[in-house]
């Protein structure tokens, strides 16, 4: 099966297979919903009731807004981890979504999600 190869390390050529990618995407899956689920359980105040003292309560508000982004964060991640398991499955992975150009093993070592080369990535930020 064909995915990223390259030269990260030392010179040696490296080839990651499909079960490889699809394992580290589902792992980084669980921990993100796993993350998600504690967010969720902490913004609903499963874990700790709103404190009775208003300045208490402005503090934990404020951290519920830190947790918000969090799990909009996770959502987000999710998403591209769905995405890339779908690509994987059509055997696009590894490929620009926008250009079609073969995506560096290194930038797939980094982000396993990624759906845009170095260049797209760079180019869409813009």
């Amino acid at each position: 099966m064909r995915l990223a190869r390259g030269a990260p390390r030392g010179g040696q050529e490296t080839m990651v297979t499909d079960g490889a990618v699809r394992e580290r995407l589902l792992a980084r899956r669980a921990e993100l919903q796993a993350r998600a689920q504690r967010v969720r359980a902490d913004l609903q105040r499963q874990n700790e009731a709103l404190s009775p003292d208003f300045a208490e309560q402005a503090t934990q508000r404020e951290n519920d807004d830190v947790l918000g982004a969090i799990e909009l964060s996770a959502k987000e991640e999710l998403e591209q981890i769905s995405r890339a398991i779908l690509r994987l499955d059509r055997g696009e992975y590894g490929y620009c979504t926008r250009c079609g150009a073969e995506i560096d093993a290194e930038r797939l070592e980094a982000v396993p999600h990624a759906e845009r080369c170095a260049a797209c990535a760079r180019a869409a930020r813009r």
